[in-house]
């Protein structure tokens, strides 16, 4: 048995893999050398270029359509990113209620221009689309290929939880709590792909979920601070119950809601 090459004459979905992180390495090498030449900032926007166009030269050179990574855009994939909008909301506006029925938190309202929503908007979609496309796109569909769904969402998970593990915030208590929501939240992502065989659901979900916690509500977004319609006021609420600095995420009502989704997802058959 040839490793390199399966018995239809092409190389194998696991060393995909290794070309994609060359690919990768190759678009992002010169950004960086540009941006310390010329002394401008590698953006989000930035980010999810080189995150596309990797995924496109890969496609490219296995001979496949881009829309076999993405999956078809017609009105199913509208279907599923709009379920994908309402959950995302949900599984944030729900610990929110929480803890305002419970006393433990409240919130100012905060005066927001056009412009700072429309710029950390567009902030939030550039980080769905660069994580949903490096970590669900042509990487986990190789390795779903190769050593099955379950093997590919542990390895995904991992490496998920990898690029998050020195965001602000990550101490204590709080890191537990985050380590795991964020692991499990890889999971119910990569479980909206496995069900719709398409990104819509896993992108609208990952911007939803991050829009409302962060833009909306006025937690952090995995530790990160940005500008927001409320802000919240903690009655000496502990942070397990809160996600403190880190955002609801971290939170022990915030994970609660990420394990829901995910036995929803798992039990969920999509129509056709």
């Amino acid at each position: 048995m040839n490793v390199f090459i399966n018995k239809n004459g092409r190389l194998r979905d696991i060393w995909w893999v290794a070309v994609f992180f060359i690919v990768l390495a190759s678009l992002t090498i010169p950004f960086i050398l540009l941006s310390q030449h010329y002394k401008w900032e590698i953006t989000t926007a930035h980010q999810a270029l080189i995150v596309l166009g990797t995924s496109w030269i890969c496609q490219r050179m296995r001979r496949k359509p881009f829309t076999e990574l993405t999956g078809s855009i017609d009105s199913a994939g509208a279907k599923h990113f709009l379920k994908g909008i309402l959950a995302g909301a949900a599984i944030m506006l729900a610990p929110a209620l929480f803890l305002y029925a419970g006393g433990w938190a409240s919130w100012q309202v905060q005066s927001v221009d056009a412009q700072s929503l429309c710029s950390i908007t567009g902030l939030v979609v550039c980080v769905a689309v660069t994580e949903e496309f490096l970590f669900r796109g042509f990487l986990f569909q190789r390795l779903i290929a190769s050593i099955g769904s379950w093997g590919a969402q542990l390895i995904i998970g991992g490496y998920f939880l990898l690029t998050h593990l020195n965001n602000p915030g990550m101490t204590g208590s709080i890191k537990v709590f985050a380590s795991l929501n964020i692991f499990l939240a890889s999971i119910m992502f990569g479980l909206a792909f496995i069900r719709t065989n398409s990104l819509s659901m896993p992108v609208a979900l990952h911007f939803m979920a991050n829009w409302v916690q962060g833009t909306l509500l006025g937690f952090g977004v995995s530790g990160n601070e940005q500008t927001s319609f409320l802000k919240p006021i903690f009655n000496e609420a502990p942070q397990w119950l809160t996600g403190g600095f880190f955002g609801l995420e971290a939170s022990v009502p915030g994970l609660i809601c990420v394990v829901v989704a995910i036995v929803f997802l798992y039990k969920w058959k999509p129509a056709g």
